[in-house]
Protein backbone atom coordinates (compact mmCIF):
# COMPACT_ATOMS: atom_id res chain seq x y z
CA UNK A 1 0.00 0.00 0.00
CA UNK A 2 1.28 3.54 -0.59
CA UNK A 3 2.35 5.71 2.60
CA UNK A 4 3.34 8.86 3.48
CA UNK A 5 6.71 8.91 5.12
CA UNK A 6 8.41 11.16 7.40
CA UNK A 7 12.13 10.98 7.50
CA UNK A 8 12.87 13.51 9.98
CA UNK A 9 15.70 14.44 12.98
CA UNK A 10 18.36 17.40 13.65
CA UNK A 11 20.46 19.41 11.13
CA UNK A 12 23.18 17.42 9.82
CA UNK A 13 22.19 13.84 9.77
CA UNK A 14 21.67 12.89 6.35
CA UNK A 15 18.15 13.89 5.17
CA UNK A 16 18.55 15.13 2.09
CA UNK A 17 21.25 12.78 1.33
CA UNK A 18 18.77 9.98 1.93
CA UNK A 19 16.23 11.85 0.23
CA UNK A 20 18.37 11.29 -3.47
CA UNK A 21 19.57 8.31 -2.62
CA UNK A 22 16.00 7.35 -2.39
CA UNK A 23 15.70 8.74 -5.67
CA UNK A 24 18.84 7.44 -7.24
CA UNK A 25 17.73 3.80 -6.48
CA UNK A 26 13.86 4.06 -7.78
CA UNK A 27 14.88 5.94 -10.93
CA UNK A 28 18.14 3.23 -11.88
CA UNK A 29 14.81 0.84 -11.72
CA UNK A 30 12.69 3.01 -14.59
CA UNK A 31 10.87 4.65 -11.54
CA UNK A 32 9.87 8.45 -12.45
CA UNK A 33 9.65 10.69 -9.13
CA UNK A 34 8.60 13.96 -8.65
CA UNK A 35 11.14 16.18 -5.89
CA UNK A 36 9.86 19.27 -4.13
CA UNK A 37 11.61 21.32 -1.94
CA UNK A 38 11.63 24.51 -0.53
CA UNK A 39 14.72 27.07 0.57
CA UNK A 40 17.58 24.55 -0.14
CA UNK A 41 20.76 25.49 0.12
CA UNK A 42 21.90 25.31 -3.17
CA UNK A 43 19.08 27.87 -4.15
CA UNK A 44 15.44 27.48 -5.68
CA UNK A 45 14.18 24.30 -7.26
CA UNK A 46 17.39 22.10 -6.03
CA UNK A 47 17.94 19.33 -3.64
CA UNK A 48 21.36 19.00 -2.14
CA UNK A 49 23.06 17.28 0.18
CA UNK A 50 26.49 18.51 2.09
CA UNK A 51 28.21 15.88 0.29
CA UNK A 52 28.17 18.28 -2.78
CA UNK A 53 24.93 16.10 -4.71
CA UNK A 54 22.51 18.06 -6.08
CA UNK A 55 19.55 17.47 -8.69
CA UNK A 56 16.76 19.67 -9.96
CA UNK A 57 13.37 20.14 -7.76
CA UNK A 58 10.82 22.08 -8.24
CA UNK A 59 10.42 24.92 -5.61
CA UNK A 60 7.23 24.23 -3.45
CA UNK A 61 6.18 28.01 -2.84
CA UNK A 62 3.47 28.85 -0.57
CA UNK A 63 0.73 29.20 -2.72
CA UNK A 64 1.37 25.79 -5.31
CA UNK A 65 -0.99 23.31 -5.02
CA UNK A 66 1.23 20.17 -4.84
CA UNK A 67 -1.30 17.71 -5.02
CA UNK A 68 -2.81 19.74 -7.95
CA UNK A 69 0.55 19.86 -9.57
CA UNK A 70 1.13 16.20 -9.27
CA UNK A 71 -2.14 15.70 -11.03
CA UNK A 72 -1.45 18.37 -14.27
CA UNK A 73 1.75 17.01 -14.84
CA UNK A 74 0.35 13.27 -14.92
CA UNK A 75 -3.01 14.85 -17.37
CA UNK A 76 -0.07 16.13 -19.34
CA UNK A 77 1.45 12.58 -19.64
CA UNK A 78 3.71 13.07 -17.47
CA UNK A 79 4.40 9.66 -15.20
CA UNK A 80 4.73 9.75 -11.61
CA UNK A 81 5.86 6.60 -9.53
CA UNK A 82 6.66 8.45 -6.03
CA UNK A 83 6.88 11.51 -4.62
CA UNK A 84 9.86 12.98 -2.66
CA UNK A 85 9.72 16.24 -0.73
CA UNK A 86 12.89 17.57 0.97
CA UNK A 87 12.78 20.65 4.01
CA UNK A 88 9.36 19.49 4.37
CA UNK A 89 9.56 21.59 7.88
CA UNK A 90 8.51 24.87 5.81
CA UNK A 91 6.04 23.81 4.30
CA UNK A 92 2.58 25.14 5.50
CA UNK A 93 -0.20 22.53 6.82
CA UNK A 94 -2.57 22.42 3.65
CA UNK A 95 0.06 21.30 1.49
CA UNK A 96 1.31 18.93 4.20
CA UNK A 97 -2.42 17.62 3.53
CA UNK A 98 -2.16 17.98 0.08
CA UNK A 99 0.75 15.62 0.20
CA UNK A 100 -1.69 12.93 2.18
CA UNK A 101 -4.39 13.30 -0.98
CA UNK A 102 -1.24 12.37 -3.13
CA UNK A 103 -0.68 9.08 -1.80
CA UNK A 104 -4.80 8.38 -0.81
CA UNK A 105 -6.21 9.54 -3.80
CA UNK A 106 -2.86 8.82 -6.29
CA UNK A 107 -1.96 5.75 -4.46
CA UNK A 108 1.66 7.12 -4.72
CA UNK A 109 4.26 6.53 -2.07
CA UNK A 110 5.29 10.42 -0.47
CA UNK A 111 8.58 10.31 1.41
CA UNK A 112 8.97 13.54 3.35
CA UNK A 113 11.92 14.77 4.70
CA UNK A 114 12.60 17.88 7.69
CA UNK A 115 13.58 18.80 10.89
CA UNK A 116 11.08 18.47 13.86
CA UNK A 117 11.68 21.27 15.89
CA UNK A 118 12.85 24.79 15.25
CA UNK A 119 16.02 26.96 16.90
CA UNK A 120 14.01 27.67 20.12
CA UNK A 121 13.09 23.71 20.29
CA UNK A 122 9.27 24.26 19.00
CA UNK A 123 7.70 21.94 16.23
CA UNK A 124 7.67 23.49 13.01
CA UNK A 125 3.87 23.20 11.48
CA UNK A 126 4.91 21.18 8.69
CA UNK A 127 6.79 18.45 10.49
CA UNK A 128 3.61 18.54 12.96
CA UNK A 129 1.31 18.07 10.33
CA UNK A 130 3.39 15.72 9.50
CA UNK A 131 3.54 13.48 12.82
CA UNK A 132 -0.10 13.65 12.76
CA UNK A 133 -1.06 12.26 9.08
CA UNK A 134 2.15 10.03 8.26
CA UNK A 135 1.91 6.31 8.11
CA UNK A 136 4.99 6.11 9.54
CA UNK A 137 7.66 8.81 11.34
CA UNK A 138 11.13 7.15 11.04
CA UNK A 139 13.99 8.82 13.15
CA UNK A 140 17.25 9.02 10.90
CA UNK A 141 20.10 6.62 12.10
CA UNK A 142 22.81 8.65 11.19
CA UNK A 143 23.40 10.66 14.76
CA UNK A 144 24.64 14.17 14.45
CA UNK A 145 27.51 14.95 17.29
CA UNK A 146 27.10 18.13 20.02
CA UNK A 147 30.57 19.50 19.88
CA UNK A 148 31.17 17.67 23.53
CA UNK A 149 30.40 14.45 21.91
CA UNK A 150 26.91 13.82 22.87
CA UNK A 151 24.16 12.73 20.46
CA UNK A 152 22.96 16.28 19.37
CA UNK A 153 18.99 17.00 19.74
CA UNK A 154 18.50 20.06 19.69
CA UNK A 155 19.16 22.80 16.47
CA UNK A 156 20.95 26.17 17.66
CA UNK A 157 20.61 29.77 15.66
CA UNK A 158 23.04 31.50 15.78
CA UNK A 159 23.95 35.64 14.55
CA UNK A 160 27.61 36.84 14.76
CA UNK A 161 28.76 33.60 16.36
CA UNK A 162 26.40 33.90 19.22
CA UNK A 163 23.33 31.63 19.74
CA UNK A 164 20.05 33.29 19.59
CA UNK A 165 16.42 31.85 21.06
CA UNK A 166 14.57 34.93 19.73
CA UNK A 167 13.20 35.81 16.02
CA UNK A 168 11.80 34.57 12.90
CA UNK A 169 11.15 30.98 12.59
CA UNK A 170 12.54 30.44 9.28
CA UNK A 171 15.61 32.23 8.51
CA UNK A 172 17.67 30.46 6.13
CA UNK A 173 21.61 29.36 7.03
CA UNK A 174 23.82 26.36 7.04
CA UNK A 175 25.79 24.51 9.37
CA UNK A 176 29.65 25.90 9.71
CA UNK A 177 28.84 29.56 7.70
CA UNK A 178 30.73 32.13 8.19
CA UNK A 179 30.40 33.62 11.80
CA UNK A 180 29.22 37.31 10.85
CA UNK A 181 26.25 35.37 9.48
CA UNK A 182 22.96 33.52 10.37
CA UNK A 183 24.27 29.85 11.26
CA UNK A 184 23.31 26.70 12.93
CA UNK A 185 24.78 24.04 15.17
CA UNK A 186 23.57 21.17 16.34
CA UNK A 187 23.57 20.71 20.20
CA UNK A 188 22.85 18.08 22.70
CA UNK A 189 19.87 19.28 25.08
CA UNK A 190 21.89 20.06 28.14
CA UNK A 191 24.24 22.52 26.10
CA UNK A 192 21.47 24.05 24.27
CA UNK A 193 19.87 25.21 27.84
CA UNK A 194 22.75 26.66 28.39
CA UNK A 195 23.26 28.70 25.39
CA UNK A 196 26.63 26.89 24.97
CA UNK A 197 27.86 26.64 21.26
CA UNK A 198 31.25 24.73 19.99
CA UNK A 199 32.97 28.15 19.54
CA UNK A 200 31.51 29.62 23.03
CA UNK A 201 33.30 26.83 24.49
CA UNK A 202 36.26 27.09 22.61
CA UNK A 203 36.24 31.10 24.50
CA UNK A 204 35.38 30.01 27.73
CA UNK A 205 38.36 26.91 27.50
CA UNK A 206 40.73 29.94 26.19
CA UNK A 207 39.66 32.57 28.70
CA UNK A 208 42.07 34.05 31.66
CA UNK A 209 39.99 32.56 34.22
CA UNK A 210 40.22 29.08 33.41
CA UNK A 211 44.09 29.05 32.28
CA UNK A 212 46.54 27.89 34.70
CA UNK A 213 48.69 30.55 36.36
CA UNK A 214 52.55 30.28 36.37
CA UNK A 215 54.50 32.85 38.23
CA UNK A 216 57.51 34.75 36.30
Amino acid sequence: MPELVFFSGTMDCGKSTLALQIEHNRSARGLQGMIFTRDDRAGEGKLSSRLGLVTEAVEATPGLDLYAYVVEHMSRGGKVDYVIVDEAQFLPTEQIDQLARTVDDLELDVFAFGITTDFRTKLFPGSQRLIELADRVETLQVEAMCWCGARATHNARTVGGEMVVEGEQVVVGDVGGAAELVGYEVLCRRHHRKRMTGAAARAAALSPDVLPVTPG
